[in-house]
């Protein structure tokens, strides 16, 4: 079998309907739309949602909760994630990004006490639990907090 040989499956092709062309085509005219109405309209059609002139389910459910649009997201770090850097290095938050630790596009870092560290690390985030700076201080190193 070479190339020039293949052929689709018959039955699995068809013509596209060619609409407009016409009134000898059999579609012309109206182009199959009908004489008038929403649909033969352009830009016919019922608006996305719309359920026949019933009360649409997003206005029927009821509206819940509060999103406070001033919130900030901080990403979450852990002590445990720290052990891949050298002792005594300052790590900084584009290190952190650059590791691969936080993505950087939230409002901070936020670090957290979960973990263990046996050497001391200089660290800048922008959050910091108790336990976590208690723990880095006592490895001897510290955490500085950014504004």
């Amino acid at each position: 079998m070479k190339i020039h040989e293949l052929s689709p499956k018959p039955g699995s092709k068809r013509n596209r309907k060619r609409v407009g062309r016409g009134p000898g085509s059999g579609h012309g005219k109206t182009s199959c739309r009908g004489q008038k109405g929403q649909n033969a309209r352009s830009g016919g059609g019922p608006a996305r949602g719309f359920e026949g002139g019933q009360m649409p389910i997003h206005r029927r459910l009821p509206k819940r909760g509060f999103k406070n649009i001033f919130k900030k997201e901080y990403e979450i770090l852990n002590i445990k994630d720290l052990n891949i850097f050298k002792p005594n290095e300052e790590v900084g938050i584009d290190k952190l990004i650059e590791k691969g630790l936080v993505y950087g596009n939230a409002d901070g870092v936020k670090l957290l006490g979960d973990g263990e560290i046996s050497y001391p690390l200089f660290i800048k985030v922008h959050k910091a639990s108790k336990t976590a700076i208690e723990k880095i201080s006592a490895s001897g190193g510290r955490v500085e907090l950014l504004g």
